[in-house]
């Protein structure tokens, strides 16, 4: 694969380097930010780099209307926050969001221009009946009837079937823990929900909300990224934490603190390659203290490994673009796909749910047409 990084990946690391593209130049980076789910995080970049001004005037009407999208975006996610808040007021437990809506909720630095499809939450494992019984008195419902599904994610995944509401159609994913039940590593959610941190100053009738600490929603975000099999979000997600890593890097102690954390949750290795691909593709300024500390140990895989992963992964955090692929990157989604599922779960369960996923799933959906 070629060592220069996608168009889009240039800008999001150097947003000057939009400044010189010519037309076929910005077509190209207003696809490969389509297909990167990225076209309004493009437009806050250009925008807070002074250089949405001097586009032309065609790709700044189309990042204009993606900042439209992204504020209705917003304008939805608070309005369903303060729903599920209101779902879960009688439970007394406090309103712990995850990822994207933490992101925007909370006013971090990933949450601008930030699109996702659904709201995270984390609740205690032992809760999780009153929670969903709240969720559905208020409308929310399992979208999975499959028996099977229903069973995958309540004995073996780290959340219970998605929600979704039978009026708005918006989508509640309830966590207990942030890796599947039968993976290896097991960070102990009680550490997470017990270090949590309120977000201040929510206004506008939100419910009080709490966030992941900052080293936890590093940690949250590479074990998210680089512990899963699907990699259609892998170079936003990745700026997810270089965003994070930029504006929590100037909180004291948050630099000598994040390794320690991560082998204190069992989260070493996604920690290691959150740090290496994000430097590698957006210079993101990590202390070599820091970089040390995460390769060492279990963190750092062995030389083979790496340089195999380096190869997977660098085609895995490509936008979703065909001018961003070769001919080994079908090879290399579909290994990491394999690897993503090989992490959830031991062989032997692995190869049961695979074998069910390809042949008993789809003969029971032909049966019930």
């Amino acid at each position: 694969m070629s060592a220069s990084p996608a168009l889009l990946a240039r800008v999001l690391r150097d947003p000057g380097a939009a400044a010189g593209l010519d037309p076929d130049g910005w077509d190209l980076l207003l696809r490969q930010a389509l297909g990167a789910d990225m076209t309004p995080i493009l437009l806050v970049l250009l925008e807070d780099a002074g250089l949405l001004a001097a586009a032309p005037p065609a790709p700044r009407a189309h990042l204009e209307w993606a900042r439209i999208a992204a504020d209705r975006h917003l304008q939805a996610v608070r309005y369903e926050v303060r729903q599920i808040g209101r779902a879960l007021a009688d439970t007394g437990l406090p309103l712990i969001l995850l990822k994207g809506a933490a992101y925007a909720m909370a006013g971090l630095a990933p949450g601008r221009g930030r699109m996702f499809s659904d709201i995270d939450i984390l609740v205690p494992k032992e809760r999780l009946p009153e929670v969903e019984a709240a969720l559905m008195l208020h409308g929310w419902f399992s979208a999975h009837h499959d028996a099977y599904d229903q069973r995958y994610y309540r004995d073996w995944m780290h959340e219970i079937p998605p929600m979704e509401h039978v009026k708005r159609g918006n989508v509640i994913d309830v966590h207990h823990a942030i890796l599947p039940e039968t993976a290896a590593a097991r960070p102990d959610p009680a550490k997470l929900r017990a270090a949590a941190v309120p977000v201040a100053d929510a206004g506008d009738g939100l419910p009080a909300m709490r966030v992941l600490a900052p080293h936890d929603m590093v940690l949250h975000s590479a074990v998210h990224l680089f512990s899963d099999g699907e990699f259609n979000h892998g170079l936003r997600d990745l700026f997810d934490i270089h965003r994070l890593l930029l504006q929590f890097g100037g909180q004291a102690g948050f630099w000598a603190e994040l390794a320690p954390r991560a082998r204190e949750l069992e989260l070493e290795r996604p920690l290691f390659y959150a740090l290496r691909y994000a430097v590698r593709l957006f210079n993101t300024p990590v202390p070599d203290t820091v970089l040390a500390d995460a390769g060492s140990g279990r963190g750092r895989p062995g030389r083979a490994l790496l340089a195999l992963m380096d190869r997977l992964f660098l085609r895995g955090l490509a936008p979703a673009h065909p001018s961003c692929a070769d001919a080994l990157t079908p090879l290399a989604l579909s290994m990491l796909y394999v690897r993503g599922n090989w992490l959830r779960m031991p062989p032997l369960l692995l190869s049961r749910h695979l074998f069910h996923k390809a042949f008993i799933t789809p003969r029971a959906g032909q049966v019930q047409q």
